[in-house]
């Protein structure tokens, strides 16, 4: 039996990474990752005011309709306790990651040997993505922590027959939901899942109807208050007025038509560039420089800048909070015309591209640094994700191949849903942060299983 040093010894490596990536980070906490301005404004006002919106000061309440409000909550408590600065909330998210390789651990010691979950809970406590974004005022770690409190607790489930376990379930898929807008319907996914797919493979032992309603109910009686939010103030019953599938779709519409370094360059050129012939100009000389033709070129970047318009020409906070609602859906609208004139290559650039990025494209890398990376170190942090993931992949099989066919389907379940929710859309490394415990716990079996059969699943 492991003694708790071992898991000690876990806790101080992921701190050990956390502290390293704060320091690392810190040179772009004020020049890189936009995002982190509206958290850090909204956690601001949150904590000064009470109220949620990024213009407390203006004659009418502005409601905020591009971000939800669970973890701009998180960010203002630490404002409020320790004051605001970054450190004390890159600290505090260094404190989350160690409760998430702690989580992994109860996840996989529910499942195998405490040599396996202490395994587990180290390789998480090493995967440097999740300490990378610890570093910074942005829902990844946060959001991952919530996701990992809800495999544990779906897996605890499966054993457990009283409706508490499913109640908090219910609760905790809210806040991930109220964290990360994509994940809204990951309950439904999981109450599908326990329904359906789990009776076929472990029919005797399965949750009853009531179990997984329950989860459904408690999941719905926290989202309302923030679905009444949005119809008080804007009169639209939606989960993110403006953060909803238009502006991915658009993007998406538009992933795998260049590599990522020249599809950055034209979007900046289309951020700072107002003068349309100016703009021309600087676009055909890069299509000349890189030897591709220029006509998709400059129609990217001009939709870029005409749906953009929409909601940045507005002086108006609440006519330009408005005013994203429309943009969205515009995007939405361009986005699906694009993808209309040639269906077959997106599929075709989705499934070569897409979900490549979105399982093994992150680079834990400064972000004002990886443009000037070599190749081929940008190719070798993909390959040991896309093995970590195909690992994870065979880890599903060893579950089900030991006897344990019902905590396979669980544990697959993050993978299936999140290829799935962002396979239409722009897809980035981060969106699949939040299942990457599981999937390492996965890729943990898996390896164990392969170097020492035996001692994986006892």
């Amino acid at each position: 039996m492991l003694s708790r040093r071992s898991l000690w010894i876990v806790c101080a490596v992921a701190a050990a990474h956390g502290l390293f990536f704060i320091w690392y980070q810190s040179p772009d906490w004020a020049t890189a990752w936009s995002d982190q301005d509206g958290y850090r404004r909204l956690g601001h006002v949150l904590a000064t005011t009470g109220k949620f919106t990024r213009f407390p000061d203006a004659q009418s309440f502005v409601p905020e309709v591009i971000r939800t409000p669970a973890y701009p909550l998180f960010v203002a408590a630490i404002f409020r306790i320790f004051g605001e600065h970054q450190m004390a909330v890159a600290l505090a998210q260094t404190a989350l990651f160690a409760a998430i390789c702690l989580l992994v651990f109860a996840t996989a010691r529910r499942l195998g040997s405490e040599r396996v979950a202490w395994i587990a809970a180290l390789v998480t406590a090493l995967y440097p993505a999740i300490p990378y974004f610890g570093a910074l005022v942005m829902t990844e770690v946060w959001t991952t922590l919530l996701f990992t409190v809800a495999m544990w607790l779906a897996i605890r489930g499966l054993d457990d027959r009283g409706v508490g376990c499913f109640a908090l379930l219910g609760v905790i898929t809210a806040l991930i939901a109220l964290s990360r807008p994509a994940f809204v319907l990951f309950p439904i996914a999981l109450a599908g899942v326990g329904l359906v797919v789990l009776p076929l493979v472990r029919a005797h032992a399965r949750p009853a109807v009531r179990q997984w309603a329950t989860m459904l109910a408690a999941f719905a009686i926290t989202m309302l208050p923030w679905f009444a939010y949005n119809y008080a103030t804007l009169g639209v019953f939606t989960l993110s007025p403006a953060g909803g599938v238009g502006r991915g779709t658009w993007e998406g519409s538009w992933q795998a038509m260049w590599s990522g370094r020249l599809q950055n360059e034209l979007t900046h050129l289309a951020d700072d560039i107002d003068d349309r012939a100016e703009l021309d100009r600087r676009v055909v000389a890069v299509a000349g420089r890189e030897r591709l033709p220029s006509a998709p070129m400059l129609e990217y970047v001009h939709q870029w800048e005409d749906i953009r318009r929409i909601w940045t020409e507005p002086a108006d906070s609440a006519e330009r909070a408005r005013a994203r609602v429309v943009a969205d859906r515009e995007y939405l609208r361009i986005g699906l015309e694009n993808i209309r004139r040639d269906s077959a290559g997106h599929l075709i650039a989705r499934l070569a591209r897409g979900v490549f990025v979105l399982w093994a494209g992150e680079i834990p890398f400064r972000y004002s640094e990886i443009n000037d990376l070599p190749p081929v170190v940008i190719r070798a942090c993909w390959a040991v994700q896309a093995l970590v993931f195909v690992a994870a992949l065979y880890g599903v099989y060893v579950f089900a191949r030991k006897g344990r066919a019902g905590a396979a389907v669980l544990l697959a379940a993050p993978i299936v849903y999140v290829t799935a929710v962002h396979f239409p859309l722009l897809t980035e490394a981060r969106q699949s942060l939040p299942a990457m415990p599981t999937v390492l716990l996965l890729a943990t079996v898996a390896v164990i299983d392969l170097t020492s059969p035996r001692s994986a699943g006892s």
